[in-house]
């Protein structure tokens, strides 16, 4: 089963081919851009890249895994039109997967809870919290990390790293989502009817609807 992952939930613009046999997960041609203002340029190029560096072709994908967030309103809805388009004109299925749960499945194993943190921006983070077996207890939210009461001591994600003494908390790898952590943590639901591709926002977007005009002209 060859799946091709996307993710731009993040700063990192994400795609990547994951070939899957029985248990069994192999990356191959990963692509990947650190640049907040390049996901719409960059995602469906990374994708063909990815592609045609496995030596594949698109007509031979079984799946598509794409990071549904939490993340920025523009960036996350790049990724989600490009796996959508893709989806639909090979009449394939495209899955949603919670882009902080795949941040987690690469996560070491490990005895202790974490957290997984993303910088939302605003001097705010998305996060949510996980068991040490990798399956997430809590969020996602969003939120300043001032106002993070939690007891664990390890976070993953660059909102660890930009947070750490905030948190109180030592940053571990990954910073952001991989090919190969978005179909860890979509593979369970390969089989059956791909859940829509839903955004998740945790907040409204900053544009808004003008309001009514006001009248300037004399009684």
């Amino acid at each position: 089963m060859l799946v091709l992952a996307i993710d731009t939930s993040t700063p990192a613009v994400t795609a990547g081919l994951v070939a899957l046999d029985g248990d069994a997960l192999e990356s191959r041609g990963d692509r990947v851009t650190v640049d907040p203002r390049a996901h719409g340029e960059l995602i469906t190029p990374h994708a063909l890249e990815a592609v045609k560096a496995a030596g594949v072709t698109l007509r031979d994908l079984d799946a598509i895994v794409c990071g549904v967030g939490p993340g920025p309103f523009t960036g996350l809805r790049a990724g989600m039109a490009t796996a959508a388009s893709l989806a639909h004109a090979l009449g394939i299925p495209a899955h949603p997967v919670c882009s902080l749960d795949a941040i987690a499945a690469d996560v070491a194993p490990g005895e202790a809870p974490f957290l997984v943190l993303t910088d939302a921006r605003r001097r705010e983070v998305y996060w949510a919290a996980y068991a040490a077996d990798g399956s997430r207890t809590d969020g996602p939210h969003v939120q300043r990390p001032a106002e993070l009461e939690t007891t664990v001591k390890v976070a993953a994600g660059d909102g660890a790293l930009l947070y750490a003494d905030a948190l109180g908390v030592q940053p571990i790898e990954p910073r952001f989502p991989s090919p190969l952590g978005l179909v860890k943590a979509a593979r369970k639901d390969f089989g059956s009817e791909p859940a829509p591709l839903t955004p998740l926002y945790l907040r409204r977007p900053d544009a808004v609807e003008p309001a009514a005009r006001k009248k300037v002209t004399s009684p």
